[in-house]
């Protein structure tokens, strides 16, 4: 049962161990525009979310949906729009008690598999929808033909360094090509 004022959020205590809880979330104008602004997005278009939430195990839960969108994000070469249809299958689960996490030293190996969660009282499977979103959005747009020329910057009279010339064994293979043709 969705918690009431928000039909995305489920009461883990409510839901059915026997039979899958389906959801379908699709949200409106002013929902997408707050979802565009918090993702960085010039535009949303369109957001689905529809799946389904099942016992996994006796204390566990699996989520299984279908993300569908239409992006529209600035290009990084021109910042011309560029806009992207993402379809993603999206797989959580709520564990009821979390694997351990590795300690080596001073570090904690996190654990492999990324589709698992702790489980709460609720799971909210909004905030999975834009996490999801937020996950298969495209991290480098590019509009069409955009294409990224050599940056060349210097001082006023001086020749701009170019990329050539910051290889670390140019200037060593230059010599050894002038060596070459001296001898």
């Amino acid at each position: 049962m969705p918690i009431s004022g928000n039909p995305a959020r489920f009461r883990v205590a409510d839901l059915s161990h026997k039979a899958p809880t389906s959801f379908e979330l699709r949200p409106d104008a002013a929902t997408l525009a707050a979802i565009a602004r918090e993702l960085g997005l010039r535009d949303l278009r369109k957001l689905a979310f529809t799946g389904t939430l099942r016992a996994e195990g006796r204390r566990d839960w699996r989520l299984d949906a279908r993300l569908g969108a239409t992006v529209v994000q600035s290009c990084v070469v021109t910042l011309a729009p560029v806009t992207t249809r993402i379809d993603e299958d999206v797989t959580r689960r709520y564990l009821a008690r979390m694997p351990e996490d590795e300690v080596t030293g001073d570090e904690i190996e996190m654990p492999e598999d990324d589709t698992i969660d702790p489980l709460g009282d609720f799971i909210d499977v909004d905030a999975a929808m834009v996490e999801a979103l937020a996950l298969a959005l495209p991290i480098y747009p590019r509009a069409e033909g955009a294409a990224l020329d050599q940056a060349q910057f210097a001082e006023p009279g001086k020749a701009p360094m170019r990329d050539d010339d910051a290889r670390p064994f140019a200037a060593l293979k230059a010599l050894r090509d002038k060596l070459d043709r001296d001898d």
